[in-house]
């Protein structure tokens, strides 16, 4: 068949990831288009993927397009979701209480952000039904939320009227002459990401009072459409506010604080108070340790959150005190392969606790501590097979530190120790925002951690690393986060400074995943975020940081245990 030229069809097609194809007028908005099928998903649909470009549902299909809907029990869908829900309490928070400033502090793990209310007293129980009753008529009106971009210094001059000093901060450093702003009625707000087209979507909310704050609470991604109940993370909460008190003390409560700290040249400053509390923090707890003679001590926490690092400081500071504990290593109980459990996708799943000898661990633990000579296994991990170890017998009080990601779950270790048991529980705990209403992930910060940890360590790509990630959110999200309560003491291993420290070697990562690629999207959204941070000499942080377990050159890298 010639080629030729002709006119424009007036109708441009849409082709969905299951074959299907859906027609319509060119330029139609694709929210339009999907309407058509938004009951074929287990989920609502918020944004969609266009050639592999996340757009919002107001984008106009001009042209032949791949599309993949984003749907609320996704990452980015559940993202867009809860940024849009913050939007809208901000408005309806503004409406009611003219008078209060709304910070949208951190997450918790039962699905909600913890909001703290400042310049008028918080908020009674009374004030909080108010507040949830105006937003749900603001949801039942279905208000459009718009969406435009202004020059930089407009903006500037919008907030600084408002008296947001926070966002006047950080949108000064900003590298682009202009800024996209949503819009509520006559209302702005910069929202970093994507949001859905109206306050219609946000129908799945509630508001809880919380040690002094509240929770916007929202629907996790495996139940999009339902509230888990309250959990209660009275330990959690009060490490989040400990770090908000380190913020504090560092004069940098914002992302904009710091930017402007590192451009006055305060950068080594920054560095060396923060380190200074952490290795505060680290001797608190080996002064706990000591005080309760603990015989086992529990160390776990999520991916890339410096649990090595940290125990390595922590067994420093006991060995400071007088106290030597032997590491056991949980990696060396691994069952044979041929008995490790399987997980739904039928893979070997040895994050499972099962995939553990946790009966011949008991054994051990209780003859170790009974001052018995034990073999303890050792791990072949290229047969898959347990073989025999060294042969070991404890000092008299000689104690046991274990790492690993099974540390706060009460079955690993036999009730007859867990009394004896001291347990730590490590986390990035970030509670550094953008601005007051544009809450720093701690799993972005985390993610970014393991990039440069990996492309330096493993010689993965930021492609590579971002395929596993959902894996291992999994596995925490199992194993991990329903025990962290469990814990004796938290120890938030962020650093104030660390993604001005992380910027420099992640950004070169990320450009390099390639458009076609799925991990694209998550790339081009970590690399939006790190713009808005300025770089930070990475050799003014010192040797033994918790950063130089990802950075490199940590002087604990190959620190051991003295076994003699």
């Amino acid at each position: 068949m010639p080629i030729k030229f002709v006119k424009p069809n007036k109708q441009v097609e849409l082709h969905l990831p299951d074959g299907r194809v859906l027609s319509g007028p060119r330029g139609t908005q694709v929210g339009e288009f999907l309407h058509r099928v938004k009951d074929d998903f287990g989920a609502p649909i918020v944004a969609a993927i266009i050639n592999n470009e996340i757009h919002e549902l107001t984008y106009l299909v001009e042209i032949e397009s791949h599309c993949i809907p984003v749907t609320m029990d996704g990452a980015d869908g559940a993202r867009i979701y809860r940024r849009s829900l913050v939007f809208l309490i901000e408005i309806a928070f503004a409406d009611l209480f003219p008078k209060g400033k709304l910070t949208i502090d951190h997450s918790v793990s039962s699905g909600g952000f913890y909001c703290q209310v400042t310049e008028r007293d918080a908020l009674t129980q009374s004030e909080l039904d108010s507040l949830k009753s105006y937003m749900q008529k603001l949801v039942n009106e279905d208000h459009p939320l718009g969406r435009k971009q202004v020059p930089i210094q407009d903006a500037i001059q919008y907030f600084k009227a408002l008296g947001y000093e926070d966002k006047v901060r950080l949108f000064s450093h900003r590298q682009k002459d202009y800024l996209t702003l949503y819009s509520f009625g006559e209302r702005m707000d910069y929202l970093h990401g994507y949001m859905v087209p109206s306050t219609g979507y946000l129908r799945w909310f509630d508001l809880n009072l919380t040690n002094g704050g509240f929770t916007l609470q929202f629907p996790r991604r495996h139940a999009p459409t339902h509230l888990e109940p309250m959990g209660d993370y009275p330990k959690l909460l009060n490490t989040f506010r400990q770090y908000g008190d380190w913020l504090t003390r560092l004069d940098i409560d914002n992302v904009g604080a710091l930017n402007d700290a590192i451009q006055s040249g305060r950068a080594d400053e920054i560095v060396l108070v923060s380190e200074a509390l952490h290795e505060q923090n680290v001797g608190d707890i080996a002064q706990q340790i000591a005080q309760k003679n603990s015989r086992i001590i529990l160390i776990a926490g999520p991916s890339s959150s410096g649990k090595t690092t940290t125990s390595r400081r922590l067994a420093i500071q006991l060995l400071a005190r007088g106290i030597s504990p032997f590491p056991l290593e949980l990696d060396n109980y691994f069952v044979d392969r041929a008995r490790t459990p399987l997980d739904e996708d039928g893979k070997t799943d040895f994050e499972s606790l099962e995939a553990l000898d946790i009966t011949r661990l008991a054994e051990d633990i209780e003859k170790l501590l009974s001052g018995d000579k034990v073999q303890l296994p050792r791990y072949n991990f290229k047969s898959g097979m347990s073989e025999a170890g060294d042969l070991i017998q404890l000092k008299d009080g000689q104690p046991l530190i274990l790492e690993g990601i099974h540390g706060m779950n009460p079955r690993l270790i036999s009730d007859r120790w867990a009394g004896a048991a001291f347990r730590v529980y490590v986390s990035a705990l970030t509670q550094l925002n953008l601005d007051r209403h544009n809450r720093v992930s701690t799993t972005d910060t985390r993610l970014i951690r393991r990039m440069v940890r990996d492309a330096r360590e493993r010689g993965y790509s930021a492609t590579q690393t971002i395929s596993r990630w959902e894996s291992v959110r999994r596995g925490e999200k199992r194993h991990i986060f329903p025990y962290q309560e469990n814990a004796d003491v938290m120890f938030n291993s962020a650093l104030v400074y660390e993604l001005a420290a992380l910027k420099p070697l992640a950004e070169p990562l990320l450009r390099q995943v390639q458009h076609r690629a799925p991990e694209y999207i998550e790339a081009r959204r970590l690399l939006a975020f790190l713009e808005w941070f300025l770089p930070l000499d990475t050799s003014l942080i010192p040797a033994n940081s918790i950063m130089r377990e990802f950075l490199g050159g940590s002087s604990l890298k190959d620190f051991k245990i003295w076994r003699g």
